[in-house]
Parts: C-alpha cells; structure tokens; sequence
C-alpha cells in the first residue's frame, strides 16, 4: 500500500527523480518522458469516462486505467528478463490478449470501414480519438526509450493494442461506426 502523507518532496527540485530501482536519473531521460506520456494517455482516459454513457466501455476504461498504472511502475524499474521475481508490476502477453479479446468484441458489431476515419463525431469519440493519438506517441517514446535501455519487450505490444482499442471504441461511440466523420481525400 502506498501512503502519501506530502506531496511535494524537494528531492526534485534540481531537475532529477527516482525510479523503480531506488537510482535517480534526469527528468529529461527517456524512460521518464515514455512514463509521463503514459500518464497523460491514463489522464486522458480519465476524461473519456467521464463522458462515457455505456456501462461495458466505462469499465474496460477503467480496468485499463488500472494496467496503464502497472506498466507505467514496469518502465520506471529497470527489466530484467532473468530475474526470478519481478520487483514491479509488469506486463504480460496475458495482458495484451485481454486488449486483443476486447479488441474482437466490439470490432464485430462495427461498420466496415470504406475510408479512413477522422477524429470526431460524438463528444465520447472525439475524446477517445485524443486518448489513441496520445497512446500512439506514449508507445513512440517506449521505443525511443527501448533503443537506449532493455525494458519488457510487452510494454510498446500492450500501447500499440491499446491505441488500436481506443480507435474501434471510437467508432463504437459513433452508433457503431455509422456515425463515422469519413475523410474525403481532395477536400
């Protein structure tokens, strides 16, 4: 259980923080900018629950708001794939085959898509349409970080999902992509 008595520590205050492992680094570094923009996809999400009118997609958001804090502690603490117990949570491919799972479910029920969908419809698809682009540049800077650190080979799997599942919750939330805002090339 965590206990926070205070917010603010001070220990940050010259530009460093700590990490899973105990160690400090720069806020700069990259493992700490792929976790701010998995907060910022988790903050996001926050946003989309609000406007959330189906009790199905507003518990999926909310169990992957959950996730979203686990592999945020998984980036933060160094991998290390020999390790017989993990000190973090972390993510595994039984994670990814739930996003793959929830993927097929509301998939199913969708229009066929004709034309590439633009951000947009109701105001729950357009949220959601800002929570996948975030998530998108969350898993770019998962690989920005994988190029300079080993981290879980499942984080950027679980973001890449994820970024797909927000898009078909998406068009979900536009009457089952019937009420899709299609592009019109040339336009």
């Amino acid at each position: 259980m965590v206990i926070l008595n205070r917010i603010y520590t001070r220990t940050g205050d010259s530009g460093e923080t700590g990490i899973g492992d105990g160690s400090r680094v720069s806020k700069l570094d990259a493992r700490i900018v792929a976790g701010g923009s998995v907060d910022e996809t988790n903050s996001q999400l926050g946003i989309a629950i609000t406007l959330c009118t189906d009790p199905t997609t507003q518990a999926v958001l909310q169990k992957i708001q959950q996730r979203l804090f686990d592999l945020g502690a998984d980036i933060s603490c160094p991998w290390d794939a020999e390790a017989q117990e993990q000190k973090c949570p972390r993510i595994t491919k039984t994670h990814v085959a739930g996003l793959e799972a929830e993927l097929d479910r509301v998939t199913e029920r969708l229009t066929p898509l004709k034309s590439f969908v633009l951000p947009g419809g109701t105001p729950q698809a357009a949220v959601l349409h800002v929570a996948r682009s975030v998530c998108r540049r969350a898993e770019l800077d998962v690989l920005t970080l994988l190029q300079t650190t080993n981290i879980n080979p499942q984080v950027p799997i679980f973001l890449n999902r994820l970024s797909d599942l927000l898009f078909v919750l998406a068009r979900a939330a536009n009457n089952d992509g019937s009420d899709d805002v299609l592009w019109v090339p040339g336009t």
